[in-house]
């Protein structure tokens, strides 16, 4: 049966991914390999990449405790989503980077 009120009058749903986060935000990221030579270099020219006030002084490392493995710490001035998206991703994808957080 036909409504009165077309279409374009109804309010549609707008769908969008909420962040948590207010920006920009200082924000940690913790990027895990194997202890390997170059894997510092590789973290903080990627993070560098997508963050030019990164300050590679500011890496926090630790090695596991059979020493097979290397976690990093950095953190970042995030000015937005896309931005952190773009880094997640392109550190998630090297072949030295195990994993992110």
């Amino acid at each position: 049966m036909p409504t009165d009120t077309p279409d374009d009058d109804f309010e549609k749903p707008e769908i969008a991914r909420e962040s948590l986060l207010t920006f920009p935000t200082v924000f940690p990221m913790k990027i895990m390999g194997r202890r390997e030579d170059g894997f510092a270099q590789v973290v903080s020219e990627v993070v560098q990449k997508h963050a030019p006030d990164f300050h590679p002084s500011t890496i926090e490392m630790r090695t596991s405790k059979n020493g097979r493995y290397i976690s990093i710490t950095v953190e970042i001035n995030a000015r937005s989503r896309e931005q952190l998206d773009a880094l997640y991703s392109e550190l998630s994808k090297h072949p030295m980077v195990m994993m992110v957080l």
